[in-house]
């Protein structure tokens, strides 16, 4: 009877050790599977904090834009209130310079300012009616540089306008009506 015990007890010590093997097989990580879990719920913790001050930002964001509003004398000119008449879509007469002008007409929509350092297509269309306006072939490099600053300049100084070089609705309006002169 005593050797049925020992037996018994040794199957049952040894079916537990196999079972408490094969969990440790079944559970275990090399090295590189834990650190990469360990990173994994680092950047989840991260992702997490971002998510939150994320939100606190934009709060802050929205907070900050009603109050913001920047004054007219640091644009170089003064914004318009409303559209002006003019420029209200009435007509239907095609210009020589149609193109250019509808373009300008969306400068003027949009409410754009340019000044030194300014960038991009809209930079082009200004250079493309300096062009007209100088009779000349100047490379379109959509960057509003020290030349485009000068030309834009002598374009206010003829037109009577406030000549500091920056473009706005006002000099976009004056373009706009110098091209309708030059031809239907």
């Amino acid at each position: 009877m005593e050797k049925l015990k020992f037996t018994l007890f040794s199957i049952v010590v040894l079916v537990g050790f196999g079972l408490l093997g094969y969990w440790a097989i079944v559970n275990i990580q090399s090295g590189s599977e834990h650190s990469i879990k360990q990173k994994v719920e680092q950047l989840q913790d991260e992702n997490e904090n971002l998510k939150t001050e994320l939100v606190s930002v934009k709060k802050e964001l929205g907070t900050l834009k009603s109050e913001l509003e920047i004054p007219p004398a640091l644009v170089g000119e003064e914004k318009p209130k409303e559209t002006p008449e003019e420029l209200k879509p009435t007509e239907t007469t095609k210009y020589k310079y149609q193109i250019l002008i509808d373009e300008l007409n969306k400068l003027v929509k949009d409410n754009v300012y340019m000044k030194l350092k300014s960038s991009g297509s809209r930079v082009g269309t200004v250079q493309k009616f300096l062009n007209l306006f100088n009779n000349t072939t100047s490379k379109i490099d959509n960057d509003y540089g020290p030349t485009t600053v000068k030309l834009v300049t002598v374009f206010q100084k003829d037109q009577g306008l406030s000549a500091d070089g920056e473009a706005g609705p006002t000099t976009f309006i004056k373009m706009i009506d110098w091209l309708k002169k030059k031809g239907v």
